[in-house]
C-alpha cells in the first residue's frame, strides 16, 4: 500500500486529495485540504500553498509528508484577464469643462446661465444686466458666502447661481434673500475657469436634470455648431441621472483631445489567418474565433489598446516563468461586451462617462516547462517525488464520476477562477476535453469595471453573495424583495446602505447605484462569461459538436458553489434536454476536489502494487 497526494493548483485555490492505494481498483481516500493559491497559477510560488494544503490534509490523519509515495500535479495553464476599450480610452471634451457628480444636497433648483466669477470679486461689481455664477472656494464659510451674495444682489448684481467647494449648498441657499441653484462638493474648485460662460442646473428633489444631460440643449445654451455638439455627447452622457450639473466653456486650447485606437485581434489557425477590429464587439470576435478554431495563437495590433494588453500579459508571464517573451503565446480568448467608466479630462469633480468596452480573458500558453519547474521546487522543499499527472479537464471528469448517481457517458463543466474546462467521457471511457479562457476572475473584473468599484476584493464579494438594502435599524429588504426584521438594532453605519451578505461580515457598498442595477450587472456578467463559455466548451467536446448528444452534465469547480451559476447553466442547457446538476465528488466534497481526486484515480490505474 502507498500514500498518494493529488494536487489541483487553481487560479484562486489549491486543493489536495490524500489516498491510500493498494491496487488498480483499491483506492481509499483519507483526507482533503484546500488553501488559497499562492502566486499566479503555474509558477514556482505555488509551492508554498501546496505545502500548506498538504499539511492541513495530512495533519488530522497523522501521516507525515515523508510517508507520501508521490505527489501528483495538474497541468496548470495561467489565464490573465484584462479590459480593452472598444472605442476610446480617455474621453476628452475639447473646449468645455463640466461638473455633475450628483451631490446629495445641492441648493435651490432650476436652470441658470451666466459668467463665472470668484465670490470675493462680487464686491467690485455694480448693477448690470450680465448674469453671474459665483465660485465659492473652501476658505469661505457658508454665512460669509451668503452675506456676500446677498450684498451683491442688493446692489443690483445678478447672481443667478453658485459653485461651492464645501458641502454648504443648502446652508448658503437658506440664508439668501433670493434663492438660486447651487452645486456643492466640487473637489477641484481651483480648476473652475473664471470669466467664462457657464450653465448650471439643479433638479427638484426626486428628479434628475433634463437640459444639461441633452447634447442639443447644451448646444442651444452655448450656441454650438454641429461639430462642437458632437463633442458634448460624453458630457451629456456623464450627466445623465444626476440631480445637479454645471457645464462651463473653457478658454480655447485649455483642453486637448487624445484618442487611442482599440486595435485589431489576429487569429492564427493551422491554415487560416483572420483579423477582427475590437470595436466590432464581442460577438464578432467570438464568431471569428469559431471560424479559425483550433487556434494556434492570438496576436494583437501593436500601438493600440488591445496590443498593449497582450504585451503586458506576455511580459508578466515571461517574468514569472523565467521564459523569453517570444515563448509566451496567447492560445485562447473570451470576449464579452461591457462598459467601462472613463475619467473625463477637464472635469472638475471627478466625473466619468461610461464608454463601450470589450472585456478580454486571455489564456496564456507557457508549455509544460513551468509545471515541471514547480514539481522540482516541491521535491526540493519536502523531499517527496513529484510528477505532473495530467490535463485538468481529463482529471476533472474522472473525479466527477465519483458523484453518486452518475455514469458514463457524461460530460463535465469545470468552472474555475481563470478558465472553463469541459470533458466528455464515452462508454469506452475515452475522454475528449477542451480548455477555454474566461471564468470567475473575469466575472469579478466585469463587476468591478462596470460598477466603478476600483476594489477587486469587494467586486469578488458582490459576485459571490446576495445583496440587501438596510431600510431601517430593524429591517432590511433582500434583493429578491423579501423583508427581514431584527429584534436588536443593526449597526447604524449600515442604515440606508446596500450591503453584501457575506457570511459573518456584512459589507456595505460605497456606491450610488440602485440595488436593482447592481444585481443586473452581476447577473449579466455571469451570463456573459459562465453561460456563454460553458456552451462554447460543451459544443467543442460534444459528438459532432451537437450538445443534444450529451445526456448528463455535471458542474465542478469553485464556481459550482455559486448561488446563481448552476441555475443559469441549467436553464441554458434545458433546451438541449440535458440533465444538469452540481457535482458531489466522492459523495462528500460537493463540486470541489474533482481534479485532485481524478489525479489519484488516474495514477491508481497504472499502479502495479
Amino acid at each position: 500500500m502507498i500514500y498518494v497526494a493529488g494536487v489541483d493548483v487553481g487560479n484562486n485555490t489549491t486543493e489536495v486529495a490524500i489516498a491510500a492505494i493498494s491496487g488498480k481498483d483499491d483506492v481509499r481516500f483519507l483526507a482533503s485540504g484546500m488553501v488559497p493559491t499562492v502566486g499566479i497559477k503555474g509558477t514556482v510560488r505555488n509551492a508554498m500553498g501546496i505545502i500548506d494544503a498538504l499539511d492541513r490534509a495530512l495533519g488530522p490523519i497523522g501521516i507525515p509528508r515523508s510517508d507520501l509515495h508521490v505527489i501528483l500535479l495538474n497541468e496548470a495553464t495561467p489565464v490573465i484577464g484584462d479590459i480593452a476599450m472598444e472605442t476610446i480610452t480617455e474621453t476628452v471634451i475639447t473646449e468645455s469643462a463640466m461638473i455633475g457628480h450628483n451631490p446629495s444636497t445641492p441648493g435651490g433648483q432650476g436652470l441658470e446661465q451666466g459668467r463665472t466669477i470668484h465670490l470675493d470679486a462680487l464686491a467690485a461689481r455694480g448693477a448690470g444686466s450680465e448674469t453671474l455664477i459665483a465660485v465659492v472656494s473652501g476658505d469661505s464659510d457658508f454665512e460669509g458666502a451668503a452675506a456676500k451674495i446677498n450684498a451683491a444682489t442688493a446692489r443690483g448684481v445678478q447672481v443667478v447661481g453658485a459653485i461651492v467647494q464645501k458641502d454648504d449648498g443648502v446652508l448658503i441657499n437658506n440664508r439668501l434673500t433670493r434663492p438660486i441653484p447651487i452645486v456643492d462638493e466640487v473637489k477641484f474648485i481651483d480648476r473652475v475657469p473664471l470669466g467664462m460662460p457657464a450653465a448650471l442646473e439643479v433638479a427638484p428633489p426626486g428628479r434628475t436634470i433634463e437640459r444639461l444631460s441633452n447634447p442639443y440643449d447644451i448646444a442651444t445654451l452655448f450656441g454650438l455648431d454641429p461639430e462642437e455638439t458632437k463633442r458634448t455627447v460624453p458630457v451629456a452622457r456623464a450627466l445623465m441621472g444626476t440631480r445637479s450639473a454645471v457645464v462651463i466653456k473653457t478658454p480655447k486650447g485649455d483642453i486637448e483631445e487624445r484618442r487611442i485606437p482599440a486595435g485589431k485581434l489576429i487569429f492564427l489557425g493551422h491554415q487560416r489567418r483572420v483579423e477582427v477590429p475590437v470595436d466590432e464587439g464581442a460577438d464578432a470576435i467570438m464568431d471569428r474565433v469559431a471560424e479559425v478554431y483550433p487556434l494556434e495563437e492570438v496576436q494583437a495590433e501593436t500601438g493600440t489598446n488591445v496590443g498593449g494588453m497582450f504585451e503586458q500579459v506576455r511580459r508578466v508571464m515571461a517574468d514569472l516563468t523565467d521564459q523569453p517573451v517570444t515563448a509566451v503565446k496567447v492560445q485562447d480568448i473570451l470576449a464579452v461586451d461591457t462598459f467601462k467608466p472613463q475619467q473625463i479630462l477637464g472635469s472638475l469633480a471627478g466625473e466619468y462617462a461610461l464608454g463601450n468596452a470589450v472585456g478580454l480573458a486571455a489564456m496564456v500558453s507557457t508549455q509544460k516547462l513551468p509545471m515541471l519547474r514547480l514539481a522540482r521546487k516541491l521535491e526540493e522543499e519536502i523531499g517527496v517525488p513529484t510528477i505532473v499527472g495530467g490535463v485538468e479537464a481529463d482529471m476533472a471528469i474522472r473525479g466527477a464520476m465519483t458523484t453518486p448517481g452518475t455514469r458514463a457517458p457524461m460530460a463535465i463543466v469545470d468552472v474555475g477562477g481563470g478558465s472553463t474546462d469541459a470533458s466528455v467521457i464515452n462508454d469506452q471511457l475515452e475522454i475528449k476535453s477542451t480548455h477555454q479562457a474566461g471564468a470567475g476572475d473575469m466575472v469579478t473584473m466585469l463587476i468591478n469595471t462596470e460598477l466603478g468599484l476600483d476594489d477587486f476584493e469587494l467586486a469578488e464579494c458582490v459576485k459571490k453573495y446576495p445583496l440587501a438594502k438596510v431600510e431601517s435599524l430593524f429591517h432590511m429588504r433582500h434583493e429578491n424583495g423579501s423583508v427581514e426584521f431584527f429584534q436588536e438594532p443593526l449597526d447604524p453605519r449600515l442604515f440606508g446602505r446596500i450591503i453584501v451578505l457575506q457570511p459573518g461580515n456584512w459589507v456595505p457598498l460605497d456606491t450610488k447605484e440602485l440595488l436593482g442595477k447592481i444585481v443586473a450587472v452581476r447577473q449579466q456578467a455571469k451570463r456573459k462569461v459562465f453561460v456563454r463559455n460553458a456552451l462554447r466548451a460543451l459544443k467543442l467536446v460534444s459528438p459532432g459538436q451537437n450538445i443534444r448528444m450529451i445526456h448528463f452534465v455535471v458542474l465542478v469547480g469553485g464556481s459550482g458553489l455559486d448561488f446563481e451559476i448552476p441555475k443559469m447553466i441549467s436553464d441554458a442547457l434545458m433546451e438541449y434536454g440535458v440533465v444538469t446538476g452540481r457535482a458531489n465528488v466522492r459523495g462528500t466534497e460537493g463540486p470541489r476536489n474533482a481534479v485532485a481526486t481524478g489525479l489519484v484515480l488516474a495514477y491508481a490505474k497504472h499502479y502495479e502494487g
